[in-house]
């Protein structure tokens, strides 16, 4: 009797010690960003870090109803949750609480939710049952389209309420999908679009048309045997279509912030004084929390002893811009120790995801590396310059309740998959 209860307390503890680590650490930068300066009082409400410890002390209970489910809860309605999920997407835009421009968060109280966080767990779920479904095979037209379409929906509708960051985590199921069969074409075309239309705003349309042309014909002539002329010609009027295209989209299409943002990162602004303007209004954030973090330097200035931190030179600091807390306060050797333990998490989940018995289980593991990856690398990249501002947080460390609850959620779920493994006899 005692070896039968025991076997349902059998979970992947160092998944759950990576958890602990990065919701603690988490909430020392939190504290430290988002203190006054005056006595700390723990539980004050009505300041982040207070909020945010009620949140982390909830998420407990929350872990434990998780594991509390039987597994074949989230396979068997898996459906149901997406479907509330994508209503709860959907009512948003009649009761939905602007916040910033972007009408993502529903106000309860004194409190907001921010459905759009649940619904990647959601979504994650319903990937993963219909991937797994017998009819299903991801090599197949219909299949593939009918994939693409259950992540379209919450991307669309997010992307509806203005809320730019989350809908692009929802390309991380690319990856996702190429794991379970899709053609590799798939693949090489987005990341051959990006490229020309990334290359194109940077050194112009006529020198990436030339260049392209070249390269194309060139590969063309040597592979003969393994391509035809009419594929090539395909391939070269796409490319030279986006090539001058593009141009088009970003100055017509693209709001004037979000050109802006794309100009900064690219450098295409030669004016020195409109990039000192530039660095005054909508890059003032980036700027200050560029200079955070090289002011850490090696080992950090202590915690709580970050000038620019205590000095709120960075706004909304305890929320996506979490990491410069860490490089000013922490320096190298602490931004390391955080990126070491995502970059271990992620891999840890892949690794466990290649031992699940089942294909769901195998499904949803990749889903939520995907996701998790994809949010500390537009975090991360964001923060420190190397791509465009997006307003996205980091995962298990920035400030919120739904984040923090919703990749509870994403991860726990896998972890009690996972004990099904592990309790096997």
């Amino acid at each position: 009797m005692l070896r039968h209860t025991n076997r349902h307390f059998k979970f992947d503890w160092i998944t759950i010690i990576i958890f602990l680590v990065l919701v603690g650490f988490g909430w020392l930068n939190i504290l430290s960003a988002s203190q006054s300066g005056g006595a700390i009082s723990y539980f004050d409400t009505s300041q982040p870090y207070g909020k945010q410890l009620i949140f982390i002390l909830l998420t407990f209970g929350l872990i434990i109803l998780l594991l509390a489910l039987d597994t074949k809860f989230y396979e068997r309605f898996s459906s149901v949750i997406f479907a509330v999920a994508m209503l709860s997407l959907a009512g948003l835009f009649i009761f939905g609480k602007n916040v910033n421009g972007a009408t993502s968060w529903y106000a309860i109280g004194g409190m907001t939710i921010q459905p759009s966080e649940f619904a990647k767990a959601a979504t994650a779920l319903a990937v993963a049952k219909y991937i797994s479904d017998l009819n299903t095979d991801i090599k197949r037209l219909k299949d593939q389209l009918q994939t693409f379409a259950i992540i379209a929906t919450p991307a669309i509708l997010v992307l509806l309420q203005n809320d730019t960051g989350s809908t692009i985590v929802y390309v991380a199921f690319i990856f996702v999908f190429y794991r379970e069969g899709l053609p590799q074409i798939y693949l090489l075309t987005g990341l051959f679009l990006a490229t020309i239309a990334v290359l194109s705003l940077k050194f112009g349309a006529p020198i990436v048309a030339v260049e392209l042309t070249v390269a194309i014909l060139t590969f063309y002539y040597f592979n003969r045997k393994k391509v035809t002329l009419p594929q090539t010609l395909v391939v070269l009027a796409v490319g030279v279509t986006l090539a001058f295209g593009i141009k088009f989209f970003y100055e017509s299409i693209l709001k004037p912030h979000q050109q802006d943002r794309i100009s900064l990162w690219l450098r295409l602004e030669k004016d020195p004084k409109k990039l000192e303007q530039m660095k005054r209004t909508f890059a003032y954030n980036l700027n200050e929390s560029e200079k955070a973090i090289s002011s850490g330097g090696f080992s950090g200035k202590g915690f709580l002893e970050g000038t620019r931190t205590t000095g709120k030179f960075v706004p909304e600091q305890h929320t996506d811009y979490i990491f410069s807390t860490v490089g000013e306060e922490w320096g190298f050797l602490g931004t390391s120790f955080v990126v070491i333990l995502f970059v271990f998490l992620i891999l840890r989940i892949l690794h466990l995801a290649e031992l699940q018995k089942s294909q769901f289980s195998r499904v949803y593991g990749y889903s939520v590396a995907a996701i998790i990856f994809m949010h500390f690398l537009i975090n991360i990249g964001m923060v420190m310059g190397l791509i465009p501002t997006i307003g996205i947080p980091l995962p298990l460390f920035s400030y919120g309740g739904s984040g923090l609850w919703a990749f509870t959620i994403l991860l726990f779920i896998f972890i009690k998959l996972d004990s099904n493994r592990i309790n096997e006899w």
